[in-house]
């Protein structure tokens, strides 16, 4: 273990604050919810656990996550496959019921998936020729791509999402070409289109047999909640009640709201940025994405002084983890993005997922204190 006071002076003591910050509007939000003070004061547990967590990760050298980086997919990906024979929880498996504990292997599985992927691209991160060819991304693509698909498979698009995001940063940051981006951009086009061709005139026989019809309805009614503003577009449509109904200055902490009556479903999880904007408004939203705002313009800063690429490679793709959570959850509650089970990160009410956070932030915070080390 590294004890060096030097390199306790390096730790980001503003990323930490900024945690309690979050750690606040995290409390108020799910209190303010329908879940209550009884989940808000777990998540308090749960947030000292990843405090504990944390500071443990970081009297150790980051460097070993290097050596340990492809055994940790390995055991990722063994739990991914293992969690289809479990019981399935609101119609996914997705879950490892170990009795008081919800263990959900889609959370830890995107640090193993960053240091994975940080791994491969730093070993050929002195090859100028690295991504000359486009059979070269496969490799990258096959670590992202697997669990992608098995996350997808649970089923469970809002995380599986994520990995797209952290497969796009990981990739600029290491230097795909620009021409390869133009031939994904060219195939993810020419997939819609053909998309839109089964819809137009082959809804049934093909189209359906690929999105699952309950998968559409979230595309068609996060365009217009109005066209079943109690059923299917209910949950878009309240959320966007609660948000304007906090207006500037919002309808207090202690004022029950909308959200507290359970108007907005899982409103302590996927919805919580609606509880936060009813009770504190337009100036406690924007106060919250602030933090964030601070806490990625933080990160971007460890990454560009640190002289490891295998580090480098890591916190940019914790950059684009979070950065893609933060924009789908709050984007999809203001209907600017479809509707996905995602969390806010630091914010939701749940274990696994703030556990997970607690150490992938741990480990970016020891690459930066270690920043002046090469690998």
């Amino acid at each position: 273990m590294d004890l060096e006071k030097r390199l306790w002076k390096e730790l980001d003591w503003m990323v930490l604050l900024i945690l309690l910050g979050l750690g606040a509007f995290s409390y108020l939000g799910i209190s303010g919810s329908a879940a209550g003070v009884d989940k808000a004061n777990m998540q308090v547990i749960w947030y000292l656990a990843g405090y504990v967590v944390l500071f443990a990760m970081l009297l150790f050298d980051y460097r070993i996550f290097y050596t340990l980086a492809f055994p940790f997919y390995g055991l990722g990906i063994i739990l991914l496959i293992g969690v289809f024979w479990t019981t399935p929880i609101n119609n996914t498996t997705s879950w490892y019921n170990l009795g008081p504990v919800l263990l959900q292997p889609a959370e830890p599985m995107k640090l193993f998936t960053i240091l994975a992927v940080a791994r491969l691209l730093a070993k050929h991160s002195e090859n100028p020729d690295r991504f000359r060819y486009f059979y070269q991304l496969i490799p990258p693509a096959m670590l992202i791509g697997i669990p992608t698909l098995l996350i997808l498979v649970q089923p469970d698009l809002g995380n599986a999402t994520v990995y797209l995001g952290i497969a796009a940063t990981m990739l600029v940051v290491g230097g795909i070409r620009k021409r390869h981006i133009m031939v994904l951009l060219t195939l993810i086009g020419a997939f819609f289109g053909v998309m839109t061709y089964f819809y137009m005139f082959h809804r049934d026989t093909i189209f359906f047999k690929i999105f699952k019809p309950y998968q559409w309805d979230r595309i068609v009614y996060w365009l217009n909640p109005d066209l079943d503003a109690v059923g299917k577009g209910f949950q878009l449509k309240q959320a966007l009640i609660s948000i304007g109904s906090g207006q500037l200055m919002g309808k207090g902490v202690h004022t029950a709201t909308q959200a507290s009556f359970g108007w907005v479903p899982v409103g302590e999880s996927d919805f919580i940025f609606t509880v936060i904007a009813e009770k504190t408004g337009f100036i406690g939203g924007g106060i919250l994405m602030i933090l964030y705002f601070f806490l990625v313009y933080r990160l971007i800063q460890i990454a560009m002084q640190v002289k490891d690429p295998f580090g480098s490679y890591v916190v940019s793709g914790v950059v684009g983890m979070l950065t893609f959570q933060i924009f789908e959850n709050i984007g999809m509650t203001i209907q600017l993005m479809p509707i996905t089970g995602i969390t806010l990160p630091f914010i939701s009410y749940g274990g696994s997922s703030l556990i997970t956070n607690f150490m992938i932030l741990a480990v970016v915070l020891n690459i930066g204190m270690r920043k002046q080390y090469g690998r």
